[in-house]
């Protein structure tokens, strides 16, 4: 049997193997690893695609002479089930109201809402309660309260043109870093909802650069070989991400001092220089 992905020959030896299912289910941790998904399949020359994928993973590959598996970029998959569910909230918020019932069962029962409910359970639920008419905490850092149709033009965008998004929080990464250093104060001073709005800005902030961080690097070589303030970029980070879940826990806590000294000494300045070390090296290697 020939095997070829994206309709080229595959160096693939079939080994227990009896069906389309295990075949599938053999790359499927090689697929995962490499950041690709399955998109279809031709089977002797038949499109097999979506829905019907599964219809044939019981299929004997004895007197099948020919696959090709289709895969794409995960990416690529979540920015079209992205695109399907901004149509569908924007059809729900248009639609009379006898129709909105329709446009969620749609939604539920599309390709798209699938895949999400699998990949990205977060944004599933998000997208759920904007078909619903229910308003979310999204974390976003535009605000505390933000509609599922922003949030999904937001990663529609991250996930487009991540150069460009990164490049859009600048103003942002100023602003939290400032607030950051304010934190200790505000604190003393009882301006808790202030504080509390802070701590909330910062990770949404940080969640934000750090997801555009891992698609900048799926589009270009050499942010892996990053050196941030003469540590590595992976390095850097783990630091980074170990210094903030000390700030939440010390904030939960109420404990001042620790708050401060992390806010003020750790994470503002990691946050700042992290910030301009990814953009700089997004300019050198366009």
């Amino acid at each position: 049997m020939d095997i070829c992905i994206n309709g080229q020959p595959a160096d693939i030896t079939l080994d227990s193997e009896r069906t389309m299912g295990e075949l599938l289910s053999g790359m499927e941790d090689w697929l995962r690893s490499s950041g690709y998904r399955l998109k279809g399949l031709e089977i002797d020359g038949e499109s097999i695609t979506g829905n019907a994928v599964p219809e044939v993973f019981n299929r004997d590959l004895q007197g099948i002479h020919s696959v090709n598996i289709k895969v794409c970029p995960q990416t690529e998959l979540i920015l079209d089930a992205l695109q399907d569910a901004r149509e569908c909230l924007e059809a729900y918020t248009a639609a009379p109201p006898n129709e909105k019932r329709r446009i969620q069962e749609d939604w539920q029962t599309s390709a798209a809402s699938s895949f999400l409910r699998a990949e990205n359970p977060e944004l599933f639920k998000l997208i759920n309660g904007g078909l619903t008419g229910r308003t979310q905490e999204t974390g976003l850092a535009y605000g505390p309260e933000t509609g599922a149709l922003t949030v999904v033009d937001e990663r529609i965008r991250e996930l487009k043109d991540p150069r460009e998004e990164y490049a859009r929080m600048e103003s942002l990464v100023g602003g939290i870093t400032g607030r950051l250093e304010e934190l200790p104060l505000d604190i003393q001073t009882g301006k808790d909802k202030r504080a509390a709005e802070t701590v909330s800005l910062f990770s949404g902030i940080t969640e934000k650069i750090f997801r555009l961080f891992v698609l900048l690097q799926s589009k270009m070589e050499g942010i892996d070989a990053l050196v941030i303030d003469s540590i590595p970029v992976y390095t850097f980070l783990e630091e980074f991400c170990a210094a903030l879940k000390e700030l939440l826990a010390a904030y939960e806590s109420k404990d001042v001092v620790l708050v401060g000294d992390l806010a003020e000494y750790e994470l503002a300045p990691r946050l700042r220089t992290f910030y301009a070390a990814i953009k700089a090296s997004v300019v050198s290697l366009v």
